[in-house]
């Protein structure tokens, strides 16, 4: 095998790797529970940018289910961002290289 053909290879597929993770970095996710009574926004790097919550969830007495609601959008949020990322670095594996005893 040609080694200047592999490393072209690998370096264009470190270039789309990156390019995959600037676009994740970019891209907004929201996730939700309580029919939308809790909202998360975060980035495909699972960085959250914000938290809304709705008034009429808010109750004194029952702060346990509040948090509850916030761990269930968190989560909602950080499995959309997974299959996200899934879909965007997933493909790229190995980038099509051809190393013998990998492939």
């Amino acid at each position: 095998m040609d080694m200047n053909r592999l490393m072209q290879q690998a370096q264009k597929a470190a270039q789309q790797m990156q390019s995959a993770q600037e676009e994740l970095a970019d891209t907004v996710i929201e996730g939700s529970a309580g029919g939308g009574m809790v909202n998360v926004v975060m980035n495909g790097s699972r960085d959250v940018q914000q938290i809304k919550i709705s008034p009429d969830v808010i109750d004194p007495d029952d702060v346990e289910m509040l948090e509850d609601l916030i761990l269930a959008a968190l989560q909602d949020a950080a499995a959309k961002a997974e299959e996200l990322t899934q879909s965007k670095l997933g493909n790229l594996g190995l980038g099509g290289l051809n190393i013998p005893g990998l492939t």
